[in-house]
Formats: C-alpha cells, structure tokens, sequence
C-alpha cells in the first residue's frame, strides 16, 4: 500500500466519519450498535481515538498517551467537531510522501507505514458504518474506497477475529458493491436498517 493507492480514500472517509458524527446526538450515546458488547459512548471513543488521534501519532511516529487513551471524548458535547478538527489534522500529517516510507513502531510489533495507514481508513468506514447505523444515518463510500476496505479487510481478517474484532462472515451476493462485502466478511449484515428506521 503506497501514498497514492490510500491517501484519497482516507481523505474520502475522513470527511464522511466527520459527516455522520455530526448526526450522531447526545440522547443516543447509551443506546446499542452493531458492535454486540459497546453501547454508542464506547463505539464512539473507540473511533475518535484509533481514527483521529492515532492516525496523526502513527504519521509522527508517535504513541498515544495515556491521557488519550483514558479520555471520554463522547462527554464533551462538541465531540463532533472536535472530531472532524481532529480528522483534518491527521490526514494533513499523512500528505507528506516521506510519512508512507519505512515502518510504523506499534509498541508491540512493527508494520509498513502504508499498510497500516490503509487498515485505520478500514476503522474509519466501517466504525464509521456502526456509528451511522446507531444513530439513523448512512455511511457511503466510493467504489474505490469500498475496494480498498474490503481488500484490507479480507487480508487481515483472521488477525481482527482472533481479538473479536471481527465476528464470523456473512454471506452477501458476489455482486453485491464492495462496501457491502467488506461489511459482511467483516460480520456485519450490510442490509441492516438504522436504528430508527421504520419499514414501509
């Protein structure tokens, strides 16, 4: 994965998670998402954290602090913007062509910069879809995005299910658009409807 092959897709969903935490109300913040075991509050500082702020840290070659780590973000009222300012400076630190080279230091394990940029743009779209689907909203991706999800999430897929991060594939059409394949492989039924939403 290079510059060139991920940096307009994360620049892509980027603005759209910014988009859909706008739409993401404080009366939700206790009510359930697609992931089983996190209400909203815990979905929602798991996205800000890992989406946001680590973005930028893994471009500096940073760790997060502690501070981070243990922050409530969904406490502040003005999550969201604080979010999308957040968003716009972490994708700004991976303009930089030198920031894709070599690797990035995990603390535990070491990865290819550009990989690992692309597997955040991964966390971004589809915590972006959870967050959106618990809060009656859409997540859209372009074609190319939706390929370039769904290519990182069937090759790290096993390692994401090893730490439940991944529940067990669903079956969707071969034809289906690739957003709604990288939902399913990753557990997730792409044809759910967002809360809220009533049938007609």
């Amino acid at each position: 994965m290079n510059q060139e092959s991920v940096y307009p897709y994360m620049i892509e969903c980027a603005a759209e998670a910014a988009r859909v935490a706008r739409g993401a109300t404080a009366g939700r913040l206790a009510g359930p998402t697609p992931c089983a075991d996190w209400d909203l509050r815990t979905l929602v500082n798991h996205w800000v954290l890992y989406t946001s702020h680590g973005l930028e840290h893994r471009a500096l070659r940073e760790q997060l602090s502690e501070e981070l780590t243990g922050r409530d973000f969904a406490a502040d009222p003005g999550w969201a913007p604080a979010y999308a300012e957040q968003l716009d400076r972490a994708v700004a630190a991976w303009a930089d062509p030198v920031v894709w080279e070599g690797e990035v230091d995990l603390g535990t394990a070491k990865m290819p910069a550009g990989e690992l940029a692309s597997m955040i743009v991964k966390e971004m779209a589809v915590h972006g879809w959870d967050v959106a689907k618990a809060t009656g909203q859409e997540f859209r991706v372009s074609d190319g995005a939706g390929r370039l999800i769904l290519d990182v999430v069937e090759t790290h897929g096993d390692l994401y299910r090893q730490y439940d991060g991944f529940a067990d594939p669903l079956a969707v059409p071969a034809d289906a658009p690739a957003f709604e394949r990288a939902l399913a492989a990753s557990g997730r039924d792409p044809r759910r409807a967002p809360a809220g939403h009533v049938e007609s």
